[in-house]
């Protein structure tokens, strides 16, 4: 019984290790992993990122999979309110990345980019990633 106890315990304080909720700093920097070419999903990432900028927290959003998309001026009819948003964030300081890979899958050139995306690469991304104190979301 004594053991099922102190197992109870160490498990509950593993449990509450691991569910600690992280509390971003005062100027961490933000991480917007952009994989939808859905304009709704697209916007609340958009968004969420264009309030933290404007709340002091750096922000680089990467534009993968079908996320290149956005990126793309051929597309500007399908995602206007995205990629005047883009342009807007860049225009006050923000990164925008794009997946190589993703543009190739979709057949995105480099000549079709929106001006001031930048194509990624392990020494433009890695570092915005990975810097410290980074917060990363997802849509």
């Amino acid at each position: 019984m004594k053991l099922a106890v102190q197992l109870l315990v160490a498990l509950g304080l593993l449990i509450g290790s691991i569910a600690t909720p992280v509390i971003a700093g005062e100027n961490d920097p933000l991480f917007v992993n952009l994989t939808t070419d859905d304009s709704h999903r697209a916007n609340m990432g958009i968004v969420f990122g264009k309030n933290q900028l404007e709340r002091g927290h750096p922000l680089t959003i990467f534009l993968n999979d079908k996320g290149v998309l956005l990126g793309s001026k051929a597309n500007a009819q399908k995602f206007p309110e995205q990629q005047k948003a883009l342009a807007e964030l860049m225009g006050k300081g923000a990164v925008v990345l794009i997946c190589p890979m993703c543009m190739k899958h979709y057949g995105v050139t480099e000549s079709d980019l929106l001006p001031g995306l930048k194509v990624g690469n392990p020494e433009l991304t890695g570092p915005a990633l990975f810097k410290d104190n980074t917060k990363t979301l997802t849509w």
